[in-house]
């Protein structure tokens, strides 16, 4: 399952394990190919938290992290960024860099 994130949540919600933020917008065509694939791995990998985060909706926490383009993925170990991911990114490649911190 895929958690949905709001600036307001954003600390609780990802400050523990490892989790892997989506950040994303409705107009963002890249950022709709790119669903689907956390989808699929959000359900094979359960030592992982999934979540997304709507830029248009949560502009506060995309301007903390210096987000520029979408789609822009975080991996967070323990609070911590580790990894930042921009652009569109095959299931084989983020399977890959998560397994590194899973």
């Amino acid at each position: 399952m895929v958690k949905t994130v709001t600036d307001n949540s954003f600390a609780t919600d990802t400050n523990s394990g490892v989790v892997l933020v989506d950040f994303w917008a409705t107009w963002c065509g890249p950022c709709r190919m790119q669903g689907p694939i956390i989808d699929e791995l959000a359900g094979e990998m359960t030592s992982v938290t999934f979540a997304k985060m709507d830029v248009d909706e949560n502009p506060a926490t995309a301007a903390q992290f210096g987000i520029q383009s979408i789609p822009t993925l975080l991996v967070k170990k323990d609070g911590e960024v580790v990894e930042t991911l921009v652009g569109l990114h095959r299931k084989e490649q983020l399977s890959s860099i998560l397994s590194k911190y899973a």
